[in-house]
């Protein structure tokens, strides 16, 4: 996969913040449309005894979402733990990652935010952005905006959006009556194909596949380190 470099890693929070402010101008909130042929999930895990950081990308047919292929790596953690920054501490393993990915997928959901983020630039902007391909962040619970609690059935959804009234993202209820899930669009996807892809990648779990399998791997790769 070819990955678009548009900044330094190896940079100051101060910085990291002025990054952050200077591309979320660029994440383009409209598109997805077209159905992907291969989805995409990626999601990261930590060593809680080192500076070890696992990450994990899935292949998945769309819409059967048949298992295709599967990548792993591993890395050494380089960037303090701040909330609001986390792309810079998870984002370059991935991309080191994405390098190895083949063929390129139509579609890349994360475990985390997208424009739900306090600078409107979560990690599936920021991969969005570097890779150039729709993303969408899929996180288990809000970092910011308010909300209505949506209804109980799978499929439920209310808005999520910040001070002024302008949508961040959308909670969606995946599964019947378990706690939902804060879906935001990364980059080259709009609000309403964000949440219709999420719903078609969610089987009868409460994760949607691409992000639930790769955490499946991490967490797969993580426990083969530590008991080798």
């Amino acid at each position: 996969m070819k990955i678009y470099p548009l900044h330094p890693w190896d940079v100051s929070t101060e910085e990291a913040v002025r990054i952050q402010q200077s591309l979320a101008c660029r994440i383009r909130l409209r598109g997805g449309s077209a159905l992907p042929a291969l989805v995409a999930g990626a999601d990261l895990g930590f060593s809680h005894t080192s500076q070890t950081i696992y990450a994990g990308v899935v292949l998945l047919k769309f819409p059967s979402l048949e298992l295709v292929a599967k990548f792993t790596l591993q890395g050494r953690v380089t960037f303090p733990y701040v909330p609001g920054l986390l792309s810079f501490r998870e984002a370059p393993l991935l991309l080191e990652l994405f390098k190895k990915v083949r063929p390129t997928p139509g579609l890349l959901m994360f475990d985390g935010q997208g424009l739900a983020h306090p600078r409107r630039f979560g990690l599936a902007c920021h991969l969005g952005l570097l890779l150039d391909l729709p993303a969408i962040g899929c996180a288990k619970s809000r970092l910011v905006g308010r909300y209505e609690e949506p209804g109980n059935q799978k499929g439920d959804c209310s808005p999520l959006v910040d001070e002024t009234g302008k949508r961040l993202g959308t909670v969606i209820r995946t599964r019947e009556k378990c706690k939902p899930l804060f879906v935001s669009p990364g980059h080259r996807i709009s609000h309403d194909n964000a949440v219709r892809r999420t719903l078609e990648c969610t089987t009868r779990y409460r994760i949607p596949e691409p992000t639930r399998l790769a955490h499946n791997l991490v967490t797969e790769l993580r426990r083969r380190d530590l008991d080798p």
